[in-house]
């Protein structure tokens, strides 16, 4: 475990790699005593900062969301990052790609919520009737540590890998469709290149959003009504360049397209 003064020198290291775009070398080698405890509370303080700035919390995001995912860390369940309204991106305006280190697009659903999300014992159930309804999402995620090389703990410190959010047109209410069987389809310049199934997020993403909100309680935060949550990609994770299209098609969802110059 680190102190004080080192979770606080981790968290001005990876300001400045996201603000000079320069990554830095993994947090699992440098600082071999960091933890999971460390590594959200390292997470916190940047996103305290943020916020003193005048960001606003737009919502959260769930990691680590498939089997897959969680037997290649190691570890037996998720983790989160926040999503702020800087983080905003949107259909119609050009995302440029120099903005970030090594960006990559991942395929969600995101569920915004219509009421706050109780805490401790948060259901499916819970999530469903609190979403106001399901929308097309593609979240962009980005690593300030060097090469993608992350390790559980830098992934957690570095805002679980977060970097920007945007959503498609389409409102379904959570009643119009069966969250845990959408079919997806992401298309790169209008070539198909992966596809998936929201099952693949833990068999269900609304679990993710229970988990998520029971999860953050115990730091004493609330899934709160407005809030956007991304519970994690039904597909792999896809490299960006300049110059890239592409449209995620969600069966009985619609669609959403990010460009970037």
């Amino acid at each position: 475990m680190l102190d004080g003064a080192q979770r606080a020198s981790v968290a001005g290291r990876l300001w400045t790699a996201e603000r000079d775009r320069v990554p830095i070398e993994p947090l699992t080698g440098t600082y071999p005593g960091i933890d999971v405890v460390d590594a959200y509370e390292i997470q916190l303080i940047n996103i305290r900062r943020r916020l003193a700035g005048g960001a606003r919390v737009y919502g959260h995001k769930v990691g680590l969301s498939s089997l897959v995912m969680q037997r290649m860390m190691g570890v037996d369940e998720p983790d989160y990052g926040h999503l702020l309204d800087t983080m905003v991106l949107s259909e119609d305006v050009p995302v440029e790609a120099g903005r970030y280190c090594h960006p990559r697009i991942e395929v969600e659903i995101g569920y915004v919520l219509g009421a706050s999300l109780p805490g401790e014992g948060c259901t499916e159930e819970d999530v469903l009737a609190a979403t106001e309804y399901v929308v097309p999402s593609l979240e962009l995620i980005d690593s300030r540590v060097k090469d993608w090389r992350i390790g559980l703990a830098d992934t957690i410190a570095d805002n679980a890998s977060s970097a920007g959010v945007l959503l498609g047109a389409a409102r379904v209410s959570p009643a119009g469709l069966d969250p845990a069987d959408v079919e997806a389809v992401l298309y790169q310049d209008g070539t198909e290149i992966t596809r998936g199934n929201t099952s693949a997020v833990l068999g269900n993403p609304t679990t993710a959003v229970a988990w998520l909100a029971r999860k953050v309680a115990a730091f004493g935060v609330e899934l709160e009504a407005g809030h956007v949550i991304l519970p994690g990609s039904c597909t792999r994770a896809v490299d960006v360049r300049p110059g890239d299209v592409f449209r995620a098609e969600f069966a009985g969802l619609g669609s959403v397209t990010a460009r970037f110059e």
